[in-house]
């Protein structure tokens, strides 16, 4: 798979990082960098634990690292979450994690597939 390929898998903006950053090798390498990122993790953790200043705080980076690396679509998700937390508990947590969960999940299925066909 290639970068854009994988881009394209996870509804992400490729020509947009790719004009940011300026090098496929850089987005590459931060994109597969994503995967060892605990904030999907600690999100769940702290959510389960109704922990929500954590929880608001992994769920806003996430968001973070999305809008960098063009993540469109897990970024979206993650940005309705990060609002919904951001005064604390929230009615609607279940359905936004839902959604965060199935995005994040596209996300890393893709880049998996492109670090393994990298052989990074």
């Amino acid at each position: 798979m290639t970068l854009k390929e994988c881009y394209a898998a996870m509804g992400a903006d490729y020509d947009g990082v790719l004009g940011r950053l300026r090098s496929e090798k850089l987005v590459q390498k931060f994109t597969i960098k994503f995967l060892d990122d605990a904030s999907f993790g600690n999100l769940c953790k702290a959510l389960e634990e109704r922990n929500y200043e954590e929880a608001f705080r992994a769920a806003h980076t996430i968001k973070g690292v999305c809008q960098n690396l063009g993540f469109s679509t897990l970024y979206e998700s993650s940005n309705k979450l990060t609002e919904a937390l951001r005064s604390g508990a929230s009615e609607d947590e279940d359905v936004l994690l839902a959604a965060v969960r199935k995005d994040y999940q596209q996300a890393v299925e893709a880049i998996c597939a492109l670090r393994d066909s990298a052989g990074a």
